[in-house]
């Protein structure tokens, strides 16, 4: 089945829904099976499309606490598992990132399901985060990319990530770290809050608007109540806790929100 392209996101405002997977085989809260996990993903991904998100992301959130870096085969193999049987059915781009810093496991697990992007944390400058300690990965993840033939994968990297301790950095700036990733080749830069559903400061997306080339992404927090306040100095959007009922990111995908937010965002795509 053939998928839009996801070559750039300069401007193009993408909204590019989250999901959640349900904890996966072998973590401590699993309770389902993996079809059933693959069904429930299948679902709410076909609502995010029917409802015009330009793109979908998949993501292992429930698997806490997380493993740094080593997250099993167990966890390679399902993400891989899901994401192929998504890919034979959903149309619009789709991305993956596994939890927690696995982004050469992530970037495997595109090639083989044919997805367009991943999301990658501790690209650049070490820090801390509730797993542990996360050493940058540039380096040696754009050389992984090269060797297995993945040069079309989009690699978006979060800078001073949420959910992270960056006092190993506070002689540097955000913008040092934009600077920096744009430098390591990323192909798009994610500005997030504090955790999960927060939002990101507007100062801190409008350094980034200002001192890169490359797309500038919201990675958390955004609302169909503060997603205009973000409009003008961003080219994506990654949406997944608003989506959801009572707009918690553990509760499954509302319908009914999502069309209410992707009311909200078409409201401003019309605007002249």
């Amino acid at each position: 089945m053939k998928t839009k392209s996801i070559l750039h996101l300069k401007g193009k405002k993408w909204i590019i829904g989250l999901i959640h997977l349900d904890a996966l085989p072998g973590t401590p809260n699993n309770s389902g099976s993996i079809e059933a996990i693959c069904k429930k993903a299948i679902s709410e991904a076909t609502i995010l499309e029917n409802a015009g998100l330009d793109a979908i992301m998949i993501e292992n959130m429930h698997d806490v606490p997380y493993l740094k870096k080593n997250v099993g085969a167990e966890i390679v193999a399902c993400m891989t598992a899901i994401a192929v049987e998504l890919r034979k059915i959903i149309r619009i781009p789709m991305g993956i990132q596994i939890l927690a810093a696995a982004n050469k496991e992530a970037l495997a697990v595109a090639l083989a399901a044919q997805l367009e992007f991943i999301r990658v944390e501790g690209f650049v400058y070490a820090h801390l985060a509730d797993e542990g300690y996360i050493e940058s990965c540039a380096g040696e993840l754009l050389r992984y990319r090269k060797m297995i033939g993945a040069q079309h994968i989009r690699i978006y990297t979060d800078v001073m990530k949420k959910h992270a301790s960056h006092t190993l950095t506070a002689d540097l700036c955000l913008k040092d770290h934009i600077e920096t990733a744009s430098y390591f080749l990323s192909d798009g830069i994610v500005v997030t809050g504090s955790s999960t559903g927060k939002e990101a400061l507007v100062d801190d997306v409008k350094t980034a608007w200002e001192n890169t080339e490359l797309p500038v992404l919201v990675g958390s927090g955004i609302s169909a109540e503060n997603i205009d306040r973000y409009w003008d100095i961003a080219d994506g959007f990654i949406v997944g806790s608003c989506l959801k009922i009572n707009g918690n990111w553990k509760n499954e995908i509302d319908e009914k929100r999502v069309n209410q937010f992707m009311q909200k965002v078409n409201e401003l795509r019309n605007v002249p």
